[in-house]
């Protein structure tokens, strides 16, 4: 109870000022002066009264008086509006402004990753590897960018990150055609996240090629980023070795070439850092390894949640005036009874 009322504050204490007004009106508001004429006099005046019950009247008029004072001041108690602080709190806030730029060009189809000992092409161990990324982003602001043969921006920045898993779940390889334009890809995030905080702007860009379309080549496309202090985060995924059927066998063919030399360049360039996954295990820990590089979760100024109170004292007084009001209309419905 001490603890209550310790945190008990008050929004307009000079509410409080209002409270003598009606005993001010009323000494202010004074009886008409006697006209000195005669009145009407009455021998059994005495007896009329007594018939009446003034006793009982004045104690009824002084319970209303009190009442109403009640009334009066519950009013003002409200007016004031009581507070309340709670447990101080600490909410997070947004650490990243984080954009991520996925291939899904037509050799993201090539068969050369394993989920659970499966055999599984490269956009599904990336659609499994980033949904469980995006779980653990909490505080930051994701959005998602899908680039082929050109780019396309798919989800805006949003804290709804359930949103921009379920976009890339539904996303498919050659949605945005079937060639790589890296350069383009990075355009347009440096023009989407231009307008965000500085520190905040990072790009997480993973291909498994070569800039082979777009209008924007790749090293020009980062000097963009390193001027508009754009840190990119680049990923070359993809085996060393892919297996096709060739007569019912699975005979071995040549992988696709990443342009690692680029995508370092790219990297370093901007304050990022290039990874090269040939698993989904290893995609896995390139992302673990993200989480350690850029901190999801920093916390905001404290925050001690404020309760208003007026409610009680406002409901209190209405209800007396309810009762008030019932008590002065009964009698008069008796009185008028035949």
């Amino acid at each position: 109870m001490i603890d209550w009322l310790a945190s008990l504050d008050w929004a307009w204490p000079w509410a409080f000022a209002a409270v003598p007004l009606p005993w001010l009106l009323r000494r202010a508001w004074r009886p008409a002066a006697d006209s000195g004429g005669e009145a009407l006099r009455l021998p059994f005046f005495d007896e009329a009264v007594g018939l009446v019950g003034d006793s009982q009247r004045r104690r009824g008029r002084s319970g209303s008086m009190t009442m109403a004072w009640l009334v009066w001041l519950l009013l003002c108690v409200a007016a004031a509006r009581p507070q309340s602080t709670g447990e101080i709190e600490i909410p997070p806030r947004s650490g990243r402004d984080l954009l991520l730029a996925v291939d899904v060009s037509g050799s993201m189809a090539a068969e050369d990753m394993r989920i659970a000992g499966r055999p599984v092409d490269r956009f599904t161990a990336v659609q499994r590897v980033l949904t469980d990324f995006l779980q653990r982003r909490v505080g930051d602001r994701v959005g998602l960018l899908l680039f082929g043969s050109q780019a396309y921006l798919v989800t805006p920045l949003t804290f709804d990150r359930g949103t921009v898993a379920y976009q890339l779940q539904t996303s498919a390889i050659g949605i945005a055609g079937r060639e790589t334009a890296i350069g383009d890809a990075i355009g347009l995030s440096v023009k989407r996240l231009r307008e965000q905080p500085q520190a905040q702007r990072v790009l997480v860009l993973l291909t498994d090629g070569v800039n082979t379309a777009g209008t924007l080549q790749p090293l020009e496309a980062a000097e963009l980023a390193r001027a508009e202090n754009l840190r990119i985060y680049t990923i070359g995924i993809g085996g060393d070795s892919q297996y096709g059927g060739m007569f019912g066998m699975l005979m071995p063919q040549v992988a696709d070439q990443i342009d690692e030399a680029t995508m370092t360049r790219i990297a370093e360039s901007t304050g990022g850092r290039y990874f090269r996954a040939r698993s989904a295990q290893e995609l896995a820990a390139i992302y673990a390894e993200l989480d350690r590089l850029e901190p999801a979760e920093q916390h905001g100024e404290t925050l001690r949640p404020i309760v208003e109170l007026f409610v009680w004292p406002l409901s209190a007084a209405l209800l007396l005036a309810a009762l008030l009001a019932a008590t002065r209309l009964l009698p008069r419905r008796r009185e008028a009874l035949p």
